[in-house]
Protein backbone atom coordinates (compact mmCIF):
# COMPACT_ATOMS: atom_id res chain seq x y z
CA UNK A 1 0.00 0.00 0.00
CA UNK A 2 1.48 3.19 -1.14
CA UNK A 3 2.45 6.09 1.60
CA UNK A 4 0.03 8.76 2.00
CA UNK A 5 0.93 12.28 -0.45
CA UNK A 6 0.60 14.48 3.05
CA UNK A 7 1.64 13.72 6.45
CA UNK A 8 -1.19 14.97 8.95
CA UNK A 9 -0.08 15.89 12.26
CA UNK A 10 -3.04 13.79 13.95
CA UNK A 11 -3.64 13.98 17.37
CA UNK A 12 -0.20 15.43 18.40
CA UNK A 13 -0.69 18.95 19.81
CA UNK A 14 3.15 19.67 18.82
CA UNK A 15 3.02 19.07 15.62
CA UNK A 16 -0.66 20.99 15.36
CA UNK A 17 1.32 23.97 16.94
CA UNK A 18 4.49 23.70 14.96
CA UNK A 19 2.43 24.22 11.66
CA UNK A 20 0.84 27.19 13.14
CA UNK A 21 3.72 29.00 14.21
CA UNK A 22 5.21 28.11 10.47
CA UNK A 23 2.15 29.85 9.27
CA UNK A 24 1.78 32.80 11.69
CA UNK A 25 5.76 33.00 10.73
CA UNK A 26 5.35 33.28 7.18
CA UNK A 27 2.64 35.67 7.08
CA UNK A 28 4.56 37.83 9.26
CA UNK A 29 7.64 37.66 6.79
CA UNK A 30 4.63 38.12 3.89
CA UNK A 31 3.34 41.62 5.81
CA UNK A 32 6.79 42.75 6.47
CA UNK A 33 7.95 42.21 3.18
CA UNK A 34 4.88 43.90 1.73
CA UNK A 35 5.27 46.63 4.26
CA UNK A 36 9.51 47.01 3.26
CA UNK A 37 8.33 47.45 -0.26
CA UNK A 38 5.70 49.65 -0.06
CA UNK A 39 8.30 52.00 2.01
CA UNK A 40 10.88 51.27 -0.75
CA UNK A 41 7.98 52.92 -3.61
CA UNK A 42 7.22 55.23 -1.44
CA UNK A 43 10.44 56.87 0.34
CA UNK A 44 13.89 55.20 -1.32
CA UNK A 45 15.77 57.63 0.51
CA UNK A 46 14.89 55.56 3.85
CA UNK A 47 16.67 52.71 2.60
CA UNK A 48 20.26 54.28 1.78
CA UNK A 49 21.48 53.81 5.06
CA UNK A 50 20.76 50.05 5.59
CA UNK A 51 21.49 49.91 1.93
CA UNK A 52 25.08 51.10 2.08
CA UNK A 53 25.37 49.47 5.36
CA UNK A 54 25.11 46.10 3.97
CA UNK A 55 27.17 47.12 0.72
CA UNK A 56 29.92 47.98 3.60
CA UNK A 57 29.69 44.21 4.96
CA UNK A 58 29.74 42.99 1.49
CA UNK A 59 33.20 45.19 0.42
CA UNK A 60 36.00 43.25 1.97
CA UNK A 61 34.60 40.18 -0.12
CA UNK A 62 34.11 41.83 -3.07
CA UNK A 63 37.67 43.41 -2.89
CA UNK A 64 39.19 40.20 -2.07
CA UNK A 65 37.43 38.59 -5.25
CA UNK A 66 38.43 41.62 -7.53
CA UNK A 67 41.90 41.68 -6.16
CA UNK A 68 42.12 37.35 -7.05
CA UNK A 69 40.78 38.19 -10.75
CA UNK A 70 42.69 40.75 -10.95
CA UNK A 71 45.67 38.45 -9.80
CA UNK A 72 44.68 36.02 -12.08
CA UNK A 73 44.14 38.28 -15.48
CA UNK A 74 47.98 39.37 -14.19
CA UNK A 75 49.39 36.23 -14.46
CA UNK A 76 47.65 35.16 -17.79
CA UNK A 77 49.18 38.51 -19.63
CA UNK A 78 52.27 37.21 -17.99
CA UNK A 79 52.64 33.86 -19.50
CA UNK A 80 50.93 35.11 -22.78
CA UNK A 81 53.95 37.86 -22.72
CA UNK A 82 56.46 35.34 -22.19
CA UNK A 83 55.97 33.34 -24.83
CA UNK A 84 55.61 36.45 -27.02
CA UNK A 85 58.53 38.05 -25.84
CA UNK A 86 60.97 36.02 -28.59
CA UNK A 87 59.28 37.80 -31.12
CA UNK A 88 58.85 40.86 -30.18
CA UNK A 89 62.28 41.59 -28.99
CA UNK A 90 63.76 40.04 -32.34
CA UNK A 91 61.76 42.53 -34.21
CA UNK A 92 62.61 44.92 -32.06
CA UNK A 93 66.55 44.29 -32.57
CA UNK A 94 65.79 44.46 -36.33
CA UNK A 95 64.06 47.83 -35.88
CA UNK A 96 67.40 49.29 -34.05
CA UNK A 97 69.44 48.11 -35.95
CA UNK A 98 68.19 49.47 -39.23
CA UNK A 99 67.46 53.00 -37.31
CA UNK A 100 71.50 52.54 -36.44
CA UNK A 101 72.42 52.54 -40.02
CA UNK A 102 70.28 55.32 -41.59
CA UNK A 103 71.47 57.82 -38.39
CA UNK A 104 74.88 56.77 -39.26
CA UNK A 105 74.14 57.42 -43.44
CA UNK A 106 72.25 60.40 -42.09
CA UNK A 107 74.82 61.76 -40.41
CA UNK A 108 77.83 61.05 -43.15
CA UNK A 109 75.11 62.80 -46.02
CA UNK A 110 74.58 65.89 -43.99
CA UNK A 111 79.17 65.76 -43.42
CA UNK A 112 79.54 64.85 -47.36
CA UNK A 113 76.71 67.65 -47.98
CA UNK A 114 78.88 70.28 -45.66
CA UNK A 115 82.08 69.08 -47.39
CA UNK A 116 80.38 69.81 -50.64
CA UNK A 117 78.95 73.23 -49.77
CA UNK A 118 82.17 74.24 -48.25
CA UNK A 119 84.47 73.42 -51.39
CA UNK A 120 82.74 73.78 -54.25
CA UNK A 121 79.01 75.17 -53.46
CA UNK A 122 77.47 71.98 -54.63
CA UNK A 123 74.23 70.85 -53.23
CA UNK A 124 73.93 66.73 -53.97
CA UNK A 125 70.60 65.34 -55.49
CA UNK A 126 68.71 62.04 -54.63
CA UNK A 127 69.66 59.39 -57.08
CA UNK A 128 66.98 57.77 -58.87
CA UNK A 129 67.59 54.19 -59.41
CA UNK A 130 67.99 53.06 -63.28
CA UNK A 131 66.19 49.64 -62.09
CA UNK A 132 64.65 48.03 -59.29
CA UNK A 133 65.08 44.05 -59.96
CA UNK A 134 65.04 40.31 -57.58
CA UNK A 135 68.61 38.85 -57.13
CA UNK A 136 67.73 35.36 -58.46
CA UNK A 137 70.39 33.66 -57.98
CA UNK A 138 74.04 33.35 -56.49
CA UNK A 139 76.99 31.34 -56.52
CA UNK A 140 76.99 28.50 -54.07
CA UNK A 141 80.14 26.69 -54.34
CA UNK A 142 82.76 28.52 -56.06
CA UNK A 143 85.30 30.51 -53.89
CA UNK A 144 84.23 33.95 -55.54
CA UNK A 145 80.89 35.59 -54.83
CA UNK A 146 78.77 36.79 -57.46
CA UNK A 147 75.01 37.29 -57.79
CA UNK A 148 72.48 37.21 -60.54
CA UNK A 149 69.86 40.45 -61.16
CA UNK A 150 66.94 39.55 -63.05
CA UNK A 151 67.76 42.59 -65.31
CA UNK A 152 70.06 43.58 -68.23
CA UNK A 153 71.00 45.88 -70.70
CA UNK A 154 67.71 45.86 -71.93
CA UNK A 155 66.84 47.82 -68.95
CA UNK A 156 69.23 50.05 -69.34
CA UNK A 157 71.81 48.07 -66.94
CA UNK A 158 75.23 48.96 -67.87
CA UNK A 159 78.54 47.56 -66.61
CA UNK A 160 80.10 49.21 -63.48
CA UNK A 161 77.02 50.23 -62.11
CA UNK A 162 76.75 50.04 -58.18
CA UNK A 163 73.93 48.20 -56.92
CA UNK A 164 72.29 48.21 -53.49
CA UNK A 165 69.87 46.75 -50.92
CA UNK A 166 67.48 48.49 -48.13
CA UNK A 167 70.25 48.75 -46.16
CA UNK A 168 73.20 49.39 -47.94
CA UNK A 169 75.83 48.36 -50.53
CA UNK A 170 75.44 44.68 -52.03
CA UNK A 171 78.25 45.62 -54.76
CA UNK A 172 78.28 46.53 -58.72
CA UNK A 173 77.41 45.01 -61.77
CA UNK A 174 80.25 43.38 -63.25
CA UNK A 175 78.86 41.58 -66.65
CA UNK A 176 75.39 42.56 -68.66
CA UNK A 177 73.32 40.12 -70.66
CA UNK A 178 70.34 41.32 -72.37
CA UNK A 179 67.86 40.22 -69.90
CA UNK A 180 70.41 39.66 -66.35
CA UNK A 181 73.67 41.06 -65.08
CA UNK A 182 76.09 39.30 -63.10
CA UNK A 183 76.99 41.08 -59.12
CA UNK A 184 80.52 41.46 -57.81
CA UNK A 185 79.42 41.26 -54.04
CA UNK A 186 81.71 43.47 -51.84
CA UNK A 187 82.57 39.91 -50.11
CA UNK A 188 84.33 38.75 -52.84
CA UNK A 189 88.38 38.81 -52.98
CA UNK A 190 88.47 40.67 -55.93
CA UNK A 191 86.24 43.84 -54.45
CA UNK A 192 88.09 46.94 -52.89
CA UNK A 193 85.66 49.62 -51.93
CA UNK A 194 86.53 53.01 -51.27
CA UNK A 195 84.87 53.46 -47.43
CA UNK A 196 85.23 56.21 -44.61
CA UNK A 197 83.92 56.45 -40.80
CA UNK A 198 80.27 57.83 -40.82
CA UNK A 199 81.36 60.01 -38.17
CA UNK A 200 84.49 61.38 -39.34
CA UNK A 201 87.00 61.45 -42.33
CA UNK A 202 88.91 58.48 -41.30
CA UNK A 203 89.27 56.56 -44.83
CA UNK A 204 89.89 53.30 -45.81
CA UNK A 205 89.66 50.26 -48.47
CA UNK A 206 87.07 48.21 -47.65
CA UNK A 207 88.68 44.39 -49.52
CA UNK A 208 86.51 40.94 -49.75
CA UNK A 209 87.51 38.22 -47.77
CA UNK A 210 85.27 35.45 -49.48
CA UNK A 211 84.22 34.37 -46.30
CA UNK A 212 81.35 37.27 -45.53
CA UNK A 213 83.54 39.50 -44.19
CA UNK A 214 85.23 42.53 -45.49
CA UNK A 215 88.93 44.26 -44.06
CA UNK A 216 89.12 47.40 -43.38
CA UNK A 217 92.46 48.63 -44.35
CA UNK A 218 93.56 52.32 -43.49
CA UNK A 219 95.10 54.71 -45.85
CA UNK A 220 96.70 56.40 -43.02
CA UNK A 221 98.56 53.51 -41.02
CA UNK A 222 99.41 54.84 -36.94
CA UNK A 223 97.44 54.22 -34.26
CA UNK A 224 94.43 52.84 -34.98
CA UNK A 225 91.49 55.19 -34.05
CA UNK A 226 88.40 52.56 -35.04
CA UNK A 227 86.62 50.62 -32.71
CA UNK A 228 83.74 48.20 -32.45
CA UNK A 229 80.47 49.18 -33.60
CA UNK A 230 81.89 52.11 -35.82
CA UNK A 231 80.06 51.95 -39.56
CA UNK A 232 81.81 52.46 -42.55
CA UNK A 233 80.17 54.02 -45.69
CA UNK A 234 81.11 54.62 -49.13
CA UNK A 235 83.28 57.97 -49.66
CA UNK A 236 83.01 58.41 -53.26
CA UNK A 237 86.86 57.91 -54.21
CA UNK A 238 86.52 56.46 -57.54
CA UNK A 239 83.43 57.43 -59.24
CA UNK A 240 81.37 54.67 -59.22
CA UNK A 241 79.41 54.84 -55.87
CA UNK A 242 77.83 58.02 -54.74
CA UNK A 243 79.42 59.06 -50.98
CA UNK A 244 77.23 58.14 -47.74
CA UNK A 245 75.76 55.17 -47.95
CA UNK A 246 75.98 51.74 -45.24
CA UNK A 247 78.79 49.16 -46.07
CA UNK A 248 79.60 47.71 -42.87
CA UNK A 249 79.79 47.39 -39.26
CA UNK A 250 83.55 46.65 -37.21
CA UNK A 251 83.37 43.31 -35.53
CA UNK A 252 86.96 43.08 -34.72
CA UNK A 253 89.93 45.36 -35.14
CA UNK A 254 93.24 44.20 -36.20
CA UNK A 255 96.70 45.71 -36.60
CA UNK A 256 96.05 48.08 -39.57
CA UNK A 257 92.34 48.59 -39.22
CA UNK A 258 89.22 46.10 -38.71
CA UNK A 259 86.93 43.54 -39.84
CA UNK A 260 83.50 44.32 -40.37
CA UNK A 261 80.02 42.53 -41.09
CA UNK A 262 78.55 44.19 -44.33
CA UNK A 263 75.17 45.84 -43.40
CA UNK A 264 73.49 44.65 -46.60
CA UNK A 265 73.65 40.80 -46.85
CA UNK A 266 73.07 40.18 -50.13
CA UNK A 267 71.50 36.24 -48.23
CA UNK A 268 69.11 38.23 -46.65
CA UNK A 269 68.41 40.79 -49.62
CA UNK A 270 65.63 40.53 -52.16
CA UNK A 271 65.07 43.19 -54.45
CA UNK A 272 68.10 45.52 -54.84
CA UNK A 273 68.38 48.95 -57.20
CA UNK A 274 70.82 49.43 -59.61
CA UNK A 275 71.65 53.19 -59.21
CA UNK A 276 73.80 54.97 -62.05
CA UNK A 277 77.52 55.88 -61.99
CA UNK A 278 78.06 58.63 -59.26
CA UNK A 279 81.14 60.31 -61.27
CA UNK A 280 81.62 58.18 -64.94
CA UNK A 281 83.75 61.19 -66.24
CA UNK A 282 86.12 60.42 -63.53
CA UNK A 283 85.94 56.74 -64.31
CA UNK A 284 86.64 57.30 -67.95
CA UNK A 285 89.72 59.47 -67.30
CA UNK A 286 91.07 56.65 -64.85
CA UNK A 287 90.56 54.25 -67.77
CA UNK A 288 92.17 56.47 -70.51
CA UNK A 289 96.15 55.73 -70.53
CA UNK A 290 97.95 58.95 -69.69
CA UNK A 291 100.32 58.21 -73.16
CA UNK A 292 96.49 59.08 -74.86
CA UNK A 293 96.12 61.74 -72.28
CA UNK A 294 99.13 63.55 -73.28
CA UNK A 295 98.64 62.82 -77.20
CA UNK A 296 95.75 65.04 -76.92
Amino acid sequence: MAPPSKRRPGFSRRAQYGIFTGYVVAGIGALVGAVLLGLSLWRPANFNGPRMIAADAVAPVGEVSAQTRTTGNGLIESITGYYRAGSQNAELKREMELARIRLAEAKAVEQENKRLKALLALQEAEVEPVVVSRIVGSTAASTRRFAYLGAGSSRGVTAGMPVRGPRGVVGRVLEVGRNSSRILLLTDSQSVLPVRRAQDNVVALAEGRGDGLLRIRLINLGINPLKIGDVFVTSGSGGYYRPGVAVAVVSQLTDDGALARIISDPAATDFVSVDPIWQPEAIIGAATPIEEELSE
